[in-house]
Formats: C-alpha cells, sequence, structure tokens
C-alpha cells in the first residue's frame, strides 16, 4: 500500500550525519525538500547503499513499505528522467565508499557456473560506456602536454601499481625520461621530489581512491607541474587534484577492480604517442632489436 502522506511535506524532519545529508543533498539535483514518503527512501538507500545501488525500483518499495510508483515519482522529484539514472548516479557517489567486504559480499549472487561469462560482459560494457563517453578533444589534450613534456612521472599504487608499470614500461620506449612512481625502497616522494612546471605526472586511482596518490597529485601540482589524472568518473577525487582528466568505467562484478577499459585507454594514449614519435621510435627499435638479438633476450621462436 501507497503511504498516502506520501506528497505532503514533514513537518520535523531528524537529523542526519553530516555525510548521510551531503550525500542527500549530492543526490537532490531539483534542491527541494523532500516529502515524508520520499525522506524514507532516501534515509534506507544511506542506511543500506551497499544494497540498495544494486535494487530494482519494485525491490526498494517493498523493502521501504511503499509502491514501485512511489519509488519512480522519488526519482522524479529528485530531478532524475527515472529510477535508472538515478540507480546510476548513486552508485557513482557511494562506489568509492564500498569496503572489500562489502564488495565480496556482492558476488555472492553471481552464478558460479555464468562468472566466466559474467565478468568478461561486465568488462565488455566497462569499455562499451568508456567509448561512449570519452571526449576526444581531452585525449588529444592530454597526448599534447605529454609531448611537450621534459620529465614524466607515472604514479600507481596498490590496484593501480600494475596499470602504472605497464604504462611506465611503454612510455620509456618512446620518452627518455619516464619514471615511475611506486610505493617500496622508495618514497614516492622523493621519486618526485625535482618535479617541476616543465614536467608532466600522471596519477592513476580508481575506487577505493588511494589518498597516497592524491597527496603526490597535489605536491606536483603546487610546483606548478601538469597533472593528468586516469581514473572512473567526474565524482573521483582525482579530478579536483589533476590539471586534466581522461575517465574510464571499472564497474566491477565482484572485490576484484574490472581494469579492462582503463588498460584500454592507456593503450590507445601509448599508440597515439608512438605516432606522434613515430622515426625516433623506428630508430630506437631497430636499436633495441640489435640489443635483444646479442644478448638472446627472446627465444628464437618468440622475438615478439
Amino acid at each position: 500500500m501507497d503511504d498516502k502522506t506520501t506528497d505532503k511535506p514533514e513537518q520535523q524532519e531528524p537529523a542526519l550525519h553530516p555525510d548521510k545529508q551531503d550525500l542527500i543533498r549530492k543526490l537532490n539535483r531539483s534542491g527541494k525538500r523532500l516529502s515524508k514518503g520520499h525522506r524514507r527512501i532516501a534515509e534506507y538507500i544511506i542506511e543500506h547503499y551497499d544494497k540498495a545501488i544494486f535494487m530494482t525500483a519494485s525491490k526498494l518499495g517493498e523493502k521501504v513499505g511503499i509502491s514501485e510508483s512511489t519509488v519512480v515519482r522519488f526519482a522524479a522529484a529528485l530531478g532524475y528522467e527515472g529510477y535508472p539514472q538515478l540507480q546510476k548516479a548513486l552508485q557513482e557517489l557511494v562506489r568509492h565508499r564500498l569496503t572489500v567486504v562489502q564488495r565480496f559480499e556482492m558476488s555472492t549472487d553471481i552464478n558460479p557456473s555464468e562468472v566466466l561469462r559474467t565478468v568478461l560482459r561486465t568488462d565488455m560494457q566497462n569499455i562499451r560506456q568508456t567509448i561512449e563517453e570519452i571526449d576526444e578533444r581531452v585525449f588529444d589534450e592530454v597526448v599534447e602536454r605529454l609531448l611537450g613534456a621534459r620529465h614524466i612521472y607515472v604514479l600507481g599504487v596498490r590496484a593501480a601499481a600494475p596499470l602504472a608499470s605497464f604504462l611506465g614500461y611503454y612510455l620509456s620506449f618512446v620518452f627518455e625520461n619516464v619514471h615511475v612512481a611506486a610505493t617500496g625502497v622508495i618514497d614516492i616522494f622523493e621519486r618526485i621530489a625535482r618535479i617541476s612546471a616543465e614536467d608532466v605526472l600522471i596519477g592513476i586511482s580508481f575506487p577505493r581512491y588511494s589518498t597516497r596518490t592524491l597527496e603526490a597529485m597535489s605536491f606536483a601540482k603546487s610546483h606548478g607541474a601538469q597533472v593528468i589524472a586516469i581514473t572512473d568518473g567526474p565524482m573521483s577525487p582525482l579530478v579536483d587534484a589533476a590539471t586534466i582528466c581522461l575517465t574510464a568505467h571499472t564497474d566491477m562484478a565482484s572485490f576484484v577492480d574490472s581494469l579492462a577499459a582503463p588498460l584500454s585507454m592507456i593503450n590507445a594514449l601509448i599508440v597515439a604517442l608512438g605516432l606522434h614519435r613515430r622515426q625516433e621510435l623506428t630508430d630506437h627499435f631497430a636499436l633495441l632489436e640489435d640489443i635483444w638479438d646479442a644478448y638472446h633476450v627472446y627465444s628464437e621462436t618468440d622475438k615478439s
């Protein structure tokens, strides 16, 4: 049954924790005060966001004790075209809040016999959405800034560390002064201590976002360097820390980060830079082939 007081404004609303109130404010694009029934939906979403972001309108209504149509009207009242658009916005807002336990619990709904197809389809969807939303002018601007850099620093820690290593490895074929900054014997800040206005730092991070990466990006920016972010969307804290930003979708099927789309983005970046430095790269590879042959780097059946 629908709550008949749904459309009547609540006279006294209980105070919410500032973080929760801020989440409602970000979701409520209309800027209007929520009615009593709609407030109940919002409070349930905030208290159980790790479950709510995957619920249908019907299931959410059932949990809150109201009709599906009220949930749909709730989305419209917040300024969204429909419930799916609200759900997507909520997923963007809370994704970085999910703990590894919550992320693992999400995968318990996957049919074990469908794991392979589910994960591959998720990766495919992430790449498809990235293609649809990428701003090629921003991509071209990133290429130009890297081409003009004196030194290039690539930063990625934790789950982003393999991406940073991969990008740094291939950039070192294209440019002479490439430095991969990661945690280890040498601290990140020691690696980027000499960064200046002629340099570029590429910071890579996805939910859950690395505090260390954000601190290093802010440090580089304060020293006048160009800061490029590779992250998952406009809600990422890396956006504010960067001069320019490339985004790629990373919606995950489980606790494992889906890095297929970011890796494809990085591949495209490397290829674009290589095309701009075609002759230098050709000469460098010719030199490397001689070295690889002389020192038997590759087997006779594999010279890739």
